[in-house]
């Protein structure tokens, strides 16, 4: 949504008067083509941004999607990855320093696997969660793979994972990976998240007059449950939006309890489903030890999600978190007054 000059202007409006901007991870798209043109691609945009922020700070947390703008500082780290590694573009990668260079004069610091935003508030992009999730995504299974050929082999369960360095060690690979055949001109589909949401969207509508869909419907739950068997799981073979909002939520959590994170909010924003919505069922943004759980959303008009076109989805893009002094973390929606028909027009670029 971002190349539209309506949603960017929405989101520079709305930081009149914020001390700090945090942008929570997959600011560049680095698996669909080269780092060089995703960079020229998106200049347009942080010039602007870093003029709307007036010199103010801006910190960058890496996700899945751009994990290699901090990849060369994770490698070259000599102790052990905490919950906060702060780092300056040049320290972290040459990518990182370009893209910081397109902020102007803004002051830009890149954060990973996530930064304390208070006491009592973490943030972070949160792909650490697809090592538990239990839809059958490309990715989830590609970490498992990883994990079954680094772990298995000493004796330890592919999943078995208690520290950042955990994480890394298994998701690291797959996102190498994954960059390196984007930077190679011969990026697959299925990395960028079509395959998956076509077969989603497929099994989701409910239409079985075609024989791809009868196919599926029928070969997809016995491909889950052979997974399973393999050692792959646990895995659902259930795609509704109950069960991927719930399947994320717990994910959210497990991360949550097996980093230690001693916060009262942590955010999140890979799953791009915002929350907690007013309709949601509260209790299912809580841990077991009672830390609250938030998702940003995203900045992403998926016409997979969104069929219907309803802003009131948990999907409609151009939500942010804002964290005021005492107060909790602020959902705020910019684009729902926006109709589908200007969030999905075509745009050069």
């Amino acid at each position: 949504m971002l190349r539209r000059d309506g949603a960017a202007s929405a989101l520079c409006a709305a930081l009149e008067g914020v001390d700090r901007l945090v942008l929570l991870g997959d600011v560049l798209e680095l698996r669909n083509r080269r780092a060089r043109d995703v960079l020229a691609s998106a200049e347009p945009f942080f010039r602007d941004l870093g003029a709307a922020l007036a010199g103010r700070p801006v910190i960058i947390v890496a996700g899945n999607h751009d994990h290699a703008l901090v990849e060369r500082r994770l490698a070259r780290r000599e102790d052990p990855l905490g919950l906060e590694q702060r780092m300056a573009p040049k320290k972290a990668s040459d990518l990182a320093a370009a893209l910081a260079a397109q902020f102007g004069k803004a002051d830009v610091e890149f954060a990973y696997p996530g930064l304390w935003l208070r006491e009592d508030v973490y943030a972070t992009h949160g792909h650490y969660l697809d090592v538990h999730t239990t839809v059958p995504t490309f990715e989830r299974l590609a970490i498992a793979t990883s994990g079954r050929i680094a772990l298995d082999a000493s004796g330890g369960r592919w999943n078995d994972v208690h520290s950042p360095d955990d994480y890394e060690a298994l998701l690291s690979p797959v996102y190498a990976w994954l960059h390196a055949a984007a930077q190679s001109g011969r990026p697959g589909k299925a990395p960028a998240g079509g395959a998956a949401l076509s077969v989603w969207g497929t099994l989701r509508s409910g239409r079985a007059g075609g024989l791809r869909a009868q196919a599926l419907a029928t070969g997809f739950p016995l491909a889950v449950a052979a997974l399973n068997a393999a050692g792959f799981g646990p895995l659902r073979s259930e795609l509704s939006g109950e069960e991927l909002r719930r399947a994320g939520l717990l994910a959210m959590s497990e991360v949550v309890e097996r980093l230690r994170i001693r916060a009262r909010h942590v955010i999140f924003g890979h799953t791009h489903r915002a929350g907690m919505l007013e309709r949601d069922t509260a209790a299912e943004w809580l841990t077991p030890n009672g830390v609250q759980l938030h998702n940003t959303g995203s900045w992403i008009y998926s016409q997979a999600f969104l069929a219907s076109g309803n802003p009131q989805s948990p999907y409609w893009p151009g939500s942010a978190m804002l964290i005021d002094d005492g107060a909790p973390p602020q959902l705020l929606r910019l684009l729902t007054d926006r109709p589908a028909a200007e969030l999905t027009a075509v745009h050069d670029g």
